[in-house]
């Protein structure tokens, strides 16, 4: 279960051989963690806030969304 939910880096599961590229879903995922892995990759060299192994657009949506969810959003609110 842990490897599932494990964050990018050279150790990644998607690193792995015969194994997918992140997709979508692993772009939310490490979206919602980037703050985190963030922090973590400050003093950890094997973690990584972004996946290299990826399927392209996908990811990067899933990325996009799972870090605006993790930051609070769209920002509408820092307008009023």
């Amino acid at each position: 279960m842990a490897n599932a939910l494990a964050a990018a880096g050279p150790n990644s599961k998607y690193k792995q051989p015969d194994t997918a590229p992140a997709g979508f879903w692993a772009g939310c995922w490490h979206g919602i963690i980037a703050p985190i892995a963030f922090i973590i990759s400050l003093f950890n060299a094997n973690v990584r806030m972004y996946e290299t192994n990826n399927t392209g657009r996908g990811y990067d949506v899933g990325f996009i969304l799972g870090i605006s969810m993790a930051l609070g959003g769209s920002g509408s609110r820092a307008c009023r």
